[in-house]
């Protein structure tokens, strides 16, 4: 238990130059592009050059790079993400309101594609080069080869305009209605989760398999303990370790792809409200948005890590 507490320490212990880092990133990129904060503040307006500085004075935006960016860093640990220049209330509240929304998205597409990659990959993995691994194989590699949004339409196409069984859009709170939610995330898990489903179906499948190859599992199923029984007692708690690291990966896929997701089944979460804040120009929700789920892909991915080292023995007895 030692040894896992002090790898988790410096794991937590990393993060914050990698949080730095990803906060000057963001910080560089937007101040060197074109938009220019305070005429994306006075938008609509005919601001004279004199309201133009003493507007730049007033947030610093004359301010030395360095300078600036120590007060930024300083405001997001406020919880100050600054405020829109559309709809003039703060970032942060913008922000909390449609996160729930794009994490909802996150983890329902990341729980369909986690069992569905258990269950096709074992099944492949057990039924190697017979039928159901071939049909399996065809399965997954069309599913790597089909973009989400392609899918996205065609679930649109099929699933709601022919057949009615979803609707095309919109979102329902689960607090108002649990099977309109269903209904409404359905389609937008689905389409956000198969590829990353299909991906992690081949992982699992070439673990499954050098793991049943191993004399440990021959040896089991000789002394007479049932395939099942093996499978599902040692191979797979041996098998998924490498998988699990991969599946860390894969949701920033997920963060990532909710962006066009969301905008193609109309979902007010955070790919919806970034994709509208460049469309309007406002740099501050830009910019609130992108380190959002930045930090988020961190620290699910520090999650993965914590979970490796608890069904990882050997790393576990590291020091």
């Amino acid at each position: 238990m030692t040894a896992i507490l002090r790898i988790l320490l410096r794991r937590v212990a990393l993060l914050v130059p990698l949080l730095l880092g990803i906060v000057l990133f963001v910080f560089l990129v937007m101040r060197f592009s074109d938009v220019d904060p305070a005429s994306a503040f006075f938008q609509g307006a005919n601001p004279t050059p004199e309201q133009l500085q003493q507007f730049r004075e007033e947030n610093g935006l004359l301010d030395p790079l360095p300078v600036r960016y120590v007060d930024f860093v300083g405001d997001l640990v406020r919880g100050d993400m600054g405020i829109s220049v559309l709809t003039r209330s703060p970032v942060v509240d913008q922000v909390t309101t449609a996160l729930p929304l794009t994490m909802q998205l996150t983890f329902l597409g990341l729980g369909v594609a986690v069992v569905v990659s258990l269950l096709l990959g074992v099944t492949a993995a057990i039924y190697r080069d017979r039928l159901p691994d071939q049909i399996i194989r065809v399965v997954s590699l069309t599913g790597v080869a089909a973009p989400g949004f392609w899918l996205a339409l065609l679930m649109i196409q099929y699933l709601a305009v022919d057949l009615g069984w979803f609707p095309t859009g919109g979102y329902i709170n689960p607090d108002d209605s649990v099977t309109g939610w269903l209904k409404t995330m359905t389609l937008p898990a689905l389409s956000l989760s198969l590829p990353v489903a299909a991906q992690m179906t081949r992982i699992i499948r070439t673990a499954v398999v050098e793991e049943l190859d191993k004399d440990y599992v021959r040896t089991a199923i000789g002394s007479g303990l049932p395939p099942v029984v093996v499978v599902g007692r040692n191979v797979l708690r041996n098998a998924l370790i490498n998988p699990l690291t991969v599946l860390g990966l894969r949701v920033g896929y997920l963060l990532g792809g909710a962006v066009v997701t969301e905008t193609i089944f109309s979902l007010p979460g955070m790919g919806k409200l970034m994709i509208e804040a460049v469309k309007n120009g406002d740099p501050a929700v830009v910019q609130g948005v992108v380190i959002t789920t930045a930090v988020g892909f961190v620290v699910v991915n520090l999650v993965i890590d914590i979970l490796y080292l608890l069904v990882n023995p050997r790393l576990r007895g590291t020091s």
